[in-house]
């Protein structure tokens, strides 16, 4: 191998905006003892203006005649800036929440809906977030529209309804690859509502409706074919046993009789009622052949 030549790790670390390994020259370090030399002249004045405190949840990015100081940004505590020849930016390393508006969206099955999210994000690299984008969090959330419009174009609109979680986590893995070279760390997405249009709805509801019918027919006719098959097992027991009959009718009675009703509806067989009456059936076939 070259010794000469570069290895891909540097080649990368070097095409970063704002990463160089170029030295301050021999201007930079007239620059920076003088500004050493003022320093210490207006002591201890000038301590009060060049010593910087930085909160545990801040990092500060520190530019030296417009170069970035160090590969990893400064902080939390106290740190020196030199007069005249640094400044510094401040980084919130906390989790931001970003709201994605309602995005209308023609899904694949050509169905027009309203879809809305939110997406938890931190910035991972201060130097990164700071020099290799202009407004980071600006980019994250126009990234973030977009590639909820792209993710769900693909999908129809029962896959958007049913698998939400699936398509934020593919969401967050899209997002979180883009915005590597930021220095942004994608935490979660989410998408909060879907709004679909009124007629359609009605629809869906008309749907719904009338499945609900369906399985509710279908379930009332197995339960009349199982009651029949009971019914039908019951009367051949009863009819292996006609005493089982008459008990039958006098458990009836007392569950009738536990309700406090005052009239009671008590079934005879036919047979009783023509043997009280002192005519049978087979009697009044027999008295047109007598005549």
């Amino acid at each position: 191998m070259d010794p000469g030549a570069s290895s891909p790790e540097k080649l990368d670390k070097e095409n970063l905006v704002g990463i160089s390994s170029k030295r301050l020259g021999v201007c930079g370090w007239i620059l920076f003892s003088l500004s050493v030399l003022l320093m210490i002249i207006t002591f201890p004045i000038s301590i009060w203006m060049c010593l910087k405190i930085i909160k545990e949840y801040e990092r500060a990015v520190v530019f030296r005649l417009g170069r970035i100081q160090a590969d990893k940004a400064r902080g939390p505590g106290l740190i020196l800036v030199l007069p005249c020849i640094d400044v510094f930016v401040k980084v919130d390393l906390r989790t931001v929440t970003c709201n994605i508006p309602p995005q209308e969206i023609l899904t694949r099955d050509s169905v027009t809906t309203q879809v809305d999210g939110v997406v938890y994000y931190r910035i991972q690299s201060a130097v990164s977030a700071v020099a290799n984008v202009n407004d980071v969090h600006q980019a994250t959330f126009l990234l973030a529209q977009t590639t909820l419009r792209n993710v769900l174009g693909t999908q129809t609109l029962s896959q958007i309804l049913a698998g939400r979680e699936e398509i934020a986590h593919s969401i967050q893995t899209l997002l979180d690859d883009a915005t590597e070279l930021w220095g942004i760390r994608v935490a979660r997405v989410e998408i909060k509502d879907v709004r679909i249009p009124m007629q359609l709805q009605r629809s869906m509801a008309a749907e719904a409706e009338a499945t609900r019918e369906a399985r509710a027919r279908v379930l009332a006719a197995e339960g009349e074919m199982n009651a029949s098959k009971s019914l039908k097992s019951a009367s051949l027991v009863l009819a292996e046993s006609p005493i089982a009959l008459q008990l039958r009718y006098l458990q009836t009675l007392t569950t009738v009789a536990t309700e406090k009703n005052s009239t009671i509806v008590f079934p005879l067989p036919m047979n009783i009622l023509e043997g009280i009456g002192g005519v049978s059936y087979n009697d009044r076939k027999k008295v047109p052949d007598r005549a």
